[in-house]
């Protein structure tokens, strides 16, 4: 063990060490939405504030304090966000179940920190944290506004047109919005289409129509190796007796899942110690024929691989490249560092097989013969002409037949084992929660734009009536209205781009295949969000662009 040492790690990071970059992830997004929400209802609120200048105006010239006036806001503000946060509260406690309820068991069941996982004191408390910051910002806003206008209220009567700083005002809070909305789209967009590079990765088999078991056989019953490899054999030959099953192998580890490690040295090269580390796999002959990976040179595991033969091992392309990067590795042989191994001659070379994780390099792994070196837990592999998931009960039923003692379990399929491994279960999992936040904030940035641009528009409707009454076409008008809201739109879009490719890098690490900057992403979100709010904005400009001038200065 020259040059190995140790790792120390807290306990919580070596149970959400994994996941904690999927949680970041989440906290921000479920915040950025929160944002978009708040500043929404901000909005509102404004243009509620706004409305009632005159009101709050008179009051005030009537005797009333400026504290009394802050209480009314106070405790509109208070009611608001109370009735939004007890719906909170229970649409999270429902959600949690169901969120919950749609994760596998295998799955959960690797996710400790997921049992008893509900509404607590902890949670609610920051809920309620986050509810008397809302209370104080929707109180806050309307009451700073309606202050600043109050004094010109009484002078203005009527309707007026907007002033110049709501239209300025309405105009950063939309750029909020589509920025904000920009960075959550962009996310999903970039998290989408991490999940499907994972999930186009070159796994050297063919998934389609290959079922898998585990088993373990009990050591009291299986305890030598001739025990063992009998089992084995019988197995195989039991499940493929099954209608449908054309080829059937084990290995004592599957793909996707790493693990299992061992040190070599090349026979007829100084050593000196070093940790040449590959992976380690004991197969049986039919392996290589049920997964459908494609032998590059040599010959695969065959029968003739048995404790009476020599020992024989197949490389994958990884190795060749890792070890004999300049020479031919067939007739060389391997040896573990410790006196007296065994040489293993290299008999043949495999196109590299994913036996990492699928967001991992593929390492450098040798395949021994299973009846060379046999172990009692393995995998089995059977290829159908059938549904693989059909075929899957049948195997089980096949190895209790031999012994009822051997425990089987992860029956499945293996496009099954690809699409909820770890990697992509994390990633597809990461990608659905903020597709929907983004979603939530496609819409919430659609309807404040909506919502701006329509009172603007019915608050200059004197200004619009006169501009018709002068001369001024529809569509000129309307050109005026989708001008403005596009300048609004381009800077939203610009200044949420920046902070898309800011955040994507952040999340670096639960992106595959794509990068922070990525063009097109950027540019199918940024002409989506561009052309919905453009059609938001249509709208309220062509109702502006259909005011009759009489009516405006009538109503003025």
């Amino acid at each position: 063990n020259r040059g190995q040492g140790s790792n120390i790690v807290p306990l919580t990071e070596a149970i959400v060490g994994g996941i904690r970059p999927m949680l970041i992830v989440l906290l921000i997004g479920a915040a950025l939405l929160l944002l978009i929400a708040s500043v929404n209802v901000a909005g509102l609120l404004l243009v509620r504030a706004e409305g009632r200048r005159r009101e709050i105006a008179v009051r005030s010239a009537l005797g009333a304090s400026r504290a009394r006036v802050a209480a009314q806001f106070v405790t509109e503000g208070a009611v608001l966000v109370a009735a939004g946060g007890v719906l909170g509260l229970a649409a999270a406690k429902w959600g949690i179940g169901l969120l919950q309820d749609l994760i596998p068991a295998d799955v959960l069941a690797r996710m400790t920190y997921l049992q008893g996982v509900g509404l607590n004191i902890r949670v609610v408390a920051f809920a309620c944290g986050i509810a008397l910051l809302a209370a104080i910002l929707f109180a806050a806003i309307p009451l700073l506004h309606v202050r600043t206008a109050s004094s010109r209220a009484l002078a203005e009567g009527g309707r007026g047109s907007a002033g110049l700083g709501w239209r300025r005002l309405g105009a950063r809070m939309v750029v909020v919005e589509l920025a904000t909305a920009m960075v959550l789209l962009t996310a999903a967009g970039l998290l989408g289409r991490s999940l499907n590079a994972l999930l186009r990765v070159d796994v050297g088999l063919r998934p389609d129509g290959l079922a898998t078991l585990q088993l373990t056989a009990p050591d009291r019953k299986y305890s030598d190796n001739a025990q063992i490899v009998a089992f084995q054999r019988e197995v195989e030959q039991s499940i493929a007796a099954l209608p449908g099953v054309t080829q059937v192998g084990v290995s004592s580890r599957k793909p996707l899942a790493g693990g299992n490690t061992m040190w070599i040295r090349v026979l007829g090269r100084p050593y000196h110690g070093e940790h040449n580390e590959v992976h380690y796999r004991e197969v049986s002959p039919g392996y290589f024929p049920a997964l459908g990976a494609q032998l590059v040179r040599g010959r695969g595991i065959t029968e003739a691989d048995d404790v009476t033969g020599p020992a024989v091992v197949v490389v994958n392309e990884a190795l060749v490249r890792t070890y004999f990067p300049n020479e031919d590795p067939l007739g060389q042989h391997l040896a573990y560092p410790d006196e007296g191994s065994t040489p293993m001659e290299i008999v043949g070379i495999v196109r590299d097989i994913k036996e990492a994780p699928l967001d991992e390099a593929t390492p450098p792994t040798i395949y021994v013969a299973f009846a060379q070196d046999p172990t009692s837990g393995f995998t089995v592999f059977a290829r159908t002409s059938v549904a693989p998931s059909s075929l899957v009960p049948a195997m089980t039923d096949a190895v209790k037949r031999i012994d009822p003692d051997v425990t089987t379990f992860q029956g499945r399929t293996m496009e099954d084992a690809i699409n909820d491994s770890p990697p992509a279960y994390l990633r597809r999992s990461v990608a659905s929660l903020v597709g929907s936040f983004a979603a939530v904030a496609w819409v919430l940035g659609l309807i404040g734009l909506y919502g701006v641009i329509a009172y603007s528009v019915s608050q200059r409707t004197r200004e619009i009536g006169v501009r018709v009454a002068l001369g001024a076409r529809p569509g000129s008008v309307y050109r005026l209205i989708l001008r403005e809201a596009g300048l609004v739109i381009g800077i939203g879009l610009a200044a949420g781009a920046l902070f898309a490719v800011f955040g994507a890098t952040l999340m670096h690490s639960l992106l595959f295949g794509v990068t922070a900057w990525d063009a097109p992403t950027l540019a199918a979100v940024g002409v989506t969000l561009g052309v919905s709010a453009l059609l938001a904005s249509a709208v309220p400009a062509r109702r502006a662009a259909s005011v009759d001038p009489v009516d405006a200065l009538r109503a003025e």
